[in-house]
């Protein structure tokens, strides 16, 4: 026997395996349809069997609630006359309103009335009767001897209905469920017809419709592809997520989860970014590399929202190792300075020299060494300044094209004397501090480039624990909000490409929990003060 079940099985897997997903579908679904339309037969004849018990016992205890109150039963029962008079009244009542049968007890358990006469005077022992006696009035279904029936108990009051003096029970059979098929065979025959012609067209329907969501692919060319894609986005180098409209992740590689520290199943975007920018309420549509402060790790994060028949469907969410972004982003921006301060020193340095030959030729070569040897022992003094006060050599390469930048434009660049950067904080990079440095000075410089007294002070002070910055200038100032000019696209220049950088410079800052503060007055000039972490720094 278990052998033909297994040959059987075996078969049956075999035969499956090799129909198409069509035909598949198509005998699930009907299958499907046969079980739904019996069980929703059975589940109508058991609802229909509930409602009619529901009926036969409010009007079981509406009938005994009436006999309860006639006099002639409040008087009678539990004396010995009262089997005369009570037994006809019931049974009148019983046959009129087409109740199996009335059945009245006194105090203990007495029959007062039955359709048997030959149960009168009889104990009553159907063990669902005791809580009548405590003046309670319920509904109970029993067994006897003609089937289950529902039987109403309502406590008998005297007159004044200060003392209960018995117990009357109303029953009616309940119905069976093969009473009430036969009774409904032919509505419910036309509709189990109804439903499996409709089963069997949407049957044949969800089968085709089904092949053509799947692009006519077959179940294990979906799973292969599926794995494809998955394997792919695993082996990815970038942290991806995906969360649906209500912000819950539905999907997160294996690097996303590295760099979150998340290894479970299930979580919601406020719980995984909690404390971040992304554990806010709604997010940008569209966030191009903002840093993100994760585990004392800093990434870039690129949110994309995903939409679905033009509706929102949730984010996928991209997060980049800062440290290596910043690898490629250091060696550019590493060159970017080096053309500008090899453009600026190439202006200054022909200046130089158009001096020089010019001194040559008014043959005052003792006046031209001089000048060789100042500009010589000028940007000696300079360079070995830096690489006092700043140990990271970008950071001094910035300064020094900043300086010649500064020079070309006729504004006097001054660091202030205690400048000093030894280390950089946890979170922060060399490009970070560049970034910040860097747009603040052109800011500065450009702030001051048409006003009489073109004066910048930079103070820098940082080590591992906290970063100060503060930049002056005697620039025109800011109309307005001085803190628009940290706002993505705000620029008072009016060209494209501005109005990002000292937006990159707020991003910079907020991920790293610091404070920007601005201090600025038209015509006078304006103060950006940036502080990291804890500080004592002026």
């Amino acid at each position: 026997m278990n052998r033909a079940k297994v040959a059987f099985l075996a078969f049956l897997f075999i035969v499956m395996k090799n129909i198409s997903l069509r035909l598949k579908m198509f005998i699930f679904s009907f299958i499907i349809v046969i079980f739904s339309i019996s069980t929703s037969g059975a589940i109508m004849i058991h609802n229909l069997a509930g409602a009619l018990e529901k009926e036969f016992g409010a009007r079981a205890i509406a009938i005994a609630r009436t006999v309860s109150q006639l006099t002639e039963v409040q008087n009678n029962v539990g004396t010995k006359a009262g089997f005369d008079i009570i037994q006809p009244i019931a049974e009148r009542i019983r046959l009129t309103t087409d109740v199996d049968y009335i059945v009245i007890i006194d105090m203990n358990r007495i029959r007062y009335s039955h359709p048997s006469e030959s149960k009168l005077g009889t104990v009553f022992e159907g063990g669902d009767e005791i809580e009548a006696f405590s003046q309670h009035e319920y509904i109970s279904k029993a067994r006897g001897v003609l089937g289950y029936s529902i039987r109403a108990f309502v406590p008998i009051m005297n007159e004044e209905g200060t003392k209960q003096v018995g117990v009357i029970t109303v029953g009616l059979l309940a119905p069976k469920w093969y009473n009430l098929l036969d009774e409904y065979q032919f509505d419910i025959l036309v509709s189990l017809f109804w439903g499996l012609v409709i089963g069997l067209g949407e049957s044949v329907w969800v089968a085709n419709h089904l092949k053509r969501q799947t692009f006519n692919l077959e179940p294990y060319e979906i799973a292969r592809l599926v794995e494809e894609r998955s394997g792919i986005i695993q082996a990815m180098d970038i942290g991806i997520l995906a969360t649906d409209e209500s912000g819950n992740v539905t999907f997160i590689n294996r690097l996303a989860r590295q760099y979150t520290h998340f290894f479970g199943q299930k979580v919601s975007r406020k719980t995984l970014f909690k404390d971040t920018w992304l554990a806010e309420d709604t997010i940008h549509q569209h966030e191009i590399y903002r840093p993100l402060l994760m585990f004392e790790q800093m990434y870039l994060v690129r949110t994309i929202p995903i939409r679905i028949m033009e509706q929102n469907a949730g984010y996928l969410i991209m997060l980049t190792d800062r440290k290596e972004a910043n690898m490629l982003a250091e060696e550019l921006t590493g060159i970017k300075m080096l053309v500008d301060s090899l453009r600026a020193q190439q202006h200054e340095y022909m200046n130089r020299l158009h001096s020089i030959a010019g001194l040559i030729q008014l043959e005052r070569n003792d006046d031209a060494l001089s000048l060789i040897i100042d500009e010589i022992t000028d940007e000696e003094e300079l360079i070995q300044s830096l690489h006092d006060k700043f140990q990271d050599y970008s950071i001094q390469g910035l300064l020094l094209g900043k300086f010649s930048r500064a020079k070309e434009l006729g504004v006097e660049l001054t660091i202030d004397e205690h400048s000093n950067l030894i280390d950089f904080m946890s979170g922060l990079s060399s490009g970070d501090v560049i970034t910040i440095i860097g747009n603040l000075l052109d800011n500065a410089m450009e702030a001051c480039f048409e006003c009489t007294d073109k004066d910048v002070h930079l103070t820098i002070i940082g080590d591992k624990h906290y970063l100060f910055i503060e930049v002056q200038d005697s620039g025109k100032g800011i109309e307005g909000l001085p803190q628009r000019i940290f706002d993505y696209g705000f620029s008072t220049k009016q060209k494209e490409g501005h109005g990002i950088g000292l937006a990159l410079v707020k991003q910079i800052v907020e991920s790293n929990n610091g404070t920007i503060q601005v201090d600025s007055t038209v015509q006078l000039g304006t103060t950006i003060t940036i502080k990291i972490g804890v500080t004592e720094a002026q």
